[in-house]
């Protein structure tokens, strides 16, 4: 409370919520709790709104669409790179095991028989579906699970390990602090997680199964991604959880508008006359003078009757001819939506569009006032995002399937491994360790951002991988593609495109003398 001076003014203070004149801050009631109990309050109303939400609005699930497109494309690209020198691989070699393991990373994971539990999606779909629940329920589950070679000969087919997409929504939200149980996650005495209680339906009942975190060697077992706010978080919500009422708004306003707009186009004329009304008619025949009241409406019979004659019509052969005495017909110009609908309704997208992280075109298509400069910035602004949400919601399901299933091949001899299964279980982290990249960052000139890319290789202060990576391509497929195709190229005779335009049609790798050059220009 500020305090008050002999004067009875208010004395001058400096102080954090210090309200206005009009008390603006003290209408708005506030409390403060851990953030965890706020998403647990809210999380199935939140989930439910955002699902029912996208379900029913068209832009709001192209938007998540749009987030899918921009975040992994086609599929995430893989990059190995692991470091095997001290196991006794040279770089040919490691190059070799490399172009070994992106060959059966392909073919595992678009195959949907190998790579789901269920048998239905390729890997790229179950990441998507890892999007979407990300933005309608703020978070993404799954968990691992290896097959015996007696279950996988029952299908016929080849790798044990299977990732199983799970709802959110079958995540219970138990909270039993006795059991460390919150939410449905299990932790042990330091907060770490040790288990994941899931509702299932199995043999047609409904039961509670617990999931470890992780198994007996260390290896991860569920997958569970989220953003956090606080240290103390274990569940997420909604991405669109902080837009939901300016959606709402959004849809009452243009449905109000399009309601108004059809009920003044379809009413768009007005036909006014000084003649009485129902009330009037009766407090004529009220009057007791007979006399008057007949020739009233002798005369009033006589005009409408001359009216009768002509036709008012306003539809496809409209026709105007004799009204009744002083009448008057008056077309009227629709008043929806007014100047300012559109302001209102760009304002009320770009909240949505940064609750979801994607920008004000992407959700709305609405590129009139876009211009070079504006689309740039757009996607300087929006582009960390992306990078950010891929390597939050996606990678980590893709890495966790990559460390299964790359373990299990190497285990049971399917990929070579120097050592063998032992010397890989010893240095699991060197192995294992890859990079997932994306789609190419959207330009608003391809041939500008293809000359910028050129400056900085040539002024060294980028590099090859930075810059295949800037284009979701995988810096070892584009290097070996190079390779095969200019040689291609050059044993046909063909001029080589790789060949630098500078130097004057001469193949550089056909220069057998690999004497430093200052030496060659004093011979």
């Amino acid at each position: 409370m500020g305090t008050t001076s002999l004067t009875g003014r208010p004395r001058p203070s400096s102080h954090y919520l210090r309200d206005t004149r009009s008390q603006v801050l003290s209408t708005r009631g506030t409390s403060l709790r851990e953030h965890r109990d706020e998403v647990r309050l809210v999380w199935r109303r939140a989930a439910a709104l955002a699902s029912d939400i996208i379900q029913n609005s068209g832009r709001l699930r192209g938007a998540v669409d749009q987030i899918l497109a921009d975040t992994v494309g086609e599929e995430l690209v893989l990059t190995p790179k692991p470091n095997l020198a001290k196991l006794g691989y040279d770089e040919r070699e490691t190059v070799e095991f490399v172009t070994m393991v992106k060959d059966w990373w392909k073919r595992r994971t678009w195959n949907a028989r190998e790579c789901d539990f269920r048998g239905k999606f390729i890997m790229p779909q179950m990441i998507d579906m890892a999007l979407r629940a990300d933005v309608v329920f703020g978070e993404a589950v799954g968990f691992l699970d290896y097959w015996s070679r007696t279950q996988r000969r029952r299908y016929g087919i080849v790798s044990g390990t299977k990732l199983c997409m799970m709802s959110p929504s079958a995540l219970v939200q138990d909270t039993n602090d006795l059991e460390g149980l919150y939410q449905g996650v299990i932790h042990d005495e330091n907060a770490r997680p040790v288990a994941y209680r899931f509702q299932e339906k199995r043999d047609g009942l409904t039961t509670k199964v617990d999931h470890l975190a992780y198994d007996a060697d260390g290896r991860q077992v569920v997958i569970h991604v989220f953003d956090p706010i606080e240290p103390t978080d274990v569940r997420g919500v909604s991405r669109l959880a902080s837009a939901f009422r300016k959606h709402l708004q959004h849809e009452v306003l243009v449905d109000a508008t399009i309601q108004t707009q059809i009920l003044q186009t379809l009413m768009s004329f007005a036909l006014t006359s000084p003649n009485p009304s129902k009330e009037a008619f009766e407090a004529i025949t009220a009057v007791e003078d007979d006399e008057f009241q007949q020739d009233y409406l002798d005369y009033f019979h006589a005009a409408m009757d001359r009216a009768a004659e002509g036709k008012v019509s306003l539809s496809g052969d409209p026709t105007v001819s004799h009204l009744g005495p002083g009448e008057d017909l008056k077309l009227l110009s629709p008043g929806v939506p007014g100047p300012q609908f559109l302001p209102v309704s760009a304002d009320l997208s770009r909240d949505i569009a940064r609750a979801l992280g994607i920008t004000y075109g992407g959700l709305t298509m609405d590129n009139t006032s876009a211009t070079y400069s504006s689309v740039n910035m757009d996607n300087a602004s929006i582009w960390p995002i992306v990078t950010r949400r891929r390597s939050r919601v996606p990678a980590p399901f893709c890495q966790a399937f990559y460390e299964a299933g790359l373990d299990e091949e190497i285990g049971e001899g399917r990929i070579p491994f120097k050592g063998g299964y032992e010397a890989f279980a010893a240095n699991r982290e060197d192995v294992l360790w890859t990079l997932w990249n994306g789609p190419a960052k959207p330009t608003a000139d391809d041939g500008k951002s293809a000359k910028a890319a050129t400056e900085r290789l040539v002024n060294g202060t980028s590099t090859f991988e930075a810059e295949c990576a800037e284009r979701g391509l995988d810096p070892e497929e584009v290097f070996e593609s190079r390779r095969h195709w200019h040689k291609r190229f050059v044993d046909a005779g063909m001029p080589s495109p790789f060949v630098a335009r500078n130097s004057g049609g001469r193949d550089e790798t056909e220069d057998k003398d690999d004497r430093p050059v200052n030496q060659r220009e004093n011979a």
